[in-house]
């Protein structure tokens, strides 16, 4: 039974609270985006209903996935206080298999006497190990638990096989710009756990400002937007004005979603590799500055620069090696952020050139034969010759010493088994 003392603390934590927290939506009704999955007549709703109505039918368990801020954890709560499910909620983080081991036991004695199912809501659940994640295994299979994680990582990758073929995967998207106003209007809106009863004047246009510039990310922006009501004093006329340079200050950065160990990173290069090949100079550097904006290794795009100046323009234009070398070399002297605009040269270079991957199809074909005949002995007209008896045996014998002849030489260079084989097609790369 919960104390007066408890009591109070509970309502003044939740008064205090931040304005993203208080204003987490208790229903569908309240709840923005993610119409393809809990809009009214799809699957994970319909099941939500279902178990709402009987509750002897479990739901299964699931992952959601999908960026920061698009109501992850929001959706599992949800789902909890309209299951009359008890929600257990820890981080990957901080969490490991001796708390699963309690919430399990708490789990069975719940379904044992209250006839309640439990949630357990695991936070970034791609930080847990395999060994970590295989003890969740048992009790997702009996029912004792109804596993629901969040992550903003591919669970393909992050999650072990046997575990995610175990669980209902959910993909969120990125809130819009305009989800983020209606939750930002919502918030000012409200009375009881918004701003609703502060005379706040900020223009619709800033408000659309910090909507675009809250990159999808709703609780990026209502923090903002608390900060920037608290750091303001009240005009003479009661009213806080929010103008937007306030704004501005109060987002302190883009919030750009960006994780150089995770799947955005290989989105962003694979856009930016595509851009060049494409020849769009302009997209090239859009996605060159997303990448450099939120933190990547220089070097790493530099990497990746030179390894496309031969796989995707090769001969047709070979001075874009020396270009993506050359950009490499002065981030490595310079550095961030002094290096970004020789990054952005090589990179407008490389998109502008003429394309050939004549060199890398030529490259392919090669490990392919190498793969099918194995180690083919190189022929003995070809093999030095250092020792009297490797010449005795043949070693360099009927060589014919290119410089000694005018015009081409007729002389095999390939094994046996692989003459007459053509790999570079020389006219594919020229201009």
């Amino acid at each position: 039974m919960q104390d007066l003392f408890s009591k109070n603390l509970e309502e003044s934590i939740k008064k205090e609270a931040p304005l993203a927290d208080r204003m987490r939506p208790r229903d569908f009704s309240e709840f923005v985006g993610q119409e393809h999955i809990v809009g009214e007549g799809k699957l994970l709703r319909k099941a939500i209903e279902k178990v709402e109505a009987i509750y002897e039918l479990p739901l299964p368990s699931m992952i959601f996935w999908g960026p920061p801020g698009s109501g992850k954890t929001t959706l599992a709560r949800i789902i909890a206080k309209k299951t009359k499910s008890h929600f257990v909620s820890f981080s990957a983080v901080t969490s490991g298999v001796a708390e699963i081991r309690r919430v399990v036991k708490d789990a069975q004695e719940k379904r044992k006497y209250q006839r309640k199912y439990t949630i357990l809501f695991v936070d970034e659940i791609h930080r847990f190990n395999k060994a970590q994640q295989d003890a969740f295994l048992p009790y997702v299979e009996n029912g004792t638990i109804i596993l629901m994680g969040a992550t903003t990582e591919n669970p393909s990758f992050e999650v072990n096989s046997a575990l995610l073929s175990r669980l209902r995967v959910f993909v969120l998207e990125k809130l819009t710009s305009e989800d983020i106003l209606s939750i930002l209007k919502r918030a000012l809106r409200d009375k009881e756990r918004g701003l609703g009863n502060l005379r706040i004047e900020i223009e619709g246009e800033i408000l659309e400002y910090l909507a675009n510039f809250s990159d999808g990310d709703a609780r990026v922006a209502l923090n903002a937007l608390e900060f920037a009501v608290k750091s303001q004093k009240s005009l003479k006329n009661g009213f806080i004005k929010l103008d937007k340079e306030i704004i501005k200050e109060s987002l302190q950065k883009t919030h750009l979603l960006y994780d150089k160990a995770g799947e955005e990173h290989y989105n962003l290069i694979s856009a930016l590799h595509k851009s060049m090949r494409g020849g769009d100079a302009d997209a090239s550097l859009y996605w060159l500055g997303r990448m450099l904006s939120s933190g990547e290794d220089p070097l790493y795009i530099a990497r990746r620069l030179i390894r496309f100046a031969s796989e995707d323009i090769g001969l047709r234009d070979p001075q874009a090696l020396p270009q993506a070398i050359a950009a490499y070399k002065a981030a490595h002297y310079i550095g961030v952020p002094e290096c970004n605009v020789n990054l952005a040269q090589a990179v407008v270079y490389l998109a502008k050139a003429p394309k050939s991957n004549a060199l890398y199809k030529a490259y392919e074909e090669v490990q392919k034969d190498i793969e099918g005949t194995g180690s083919e002995p190189v022929p003995l007209h070809l093999r030095n010759a250092p020792t009297k008896l490797m010449k005795k045996i043949g070693y360099g014998k009927g060589y014919k010493y290119n410089p000694d002849y005018d015009g081409e030489v007729e002389q095999e260079y390939l094994p046996k088994k692989l003459r007459g084989r053509k790999y570079y097609c020389e006219h594919k790369d020229a201009k």
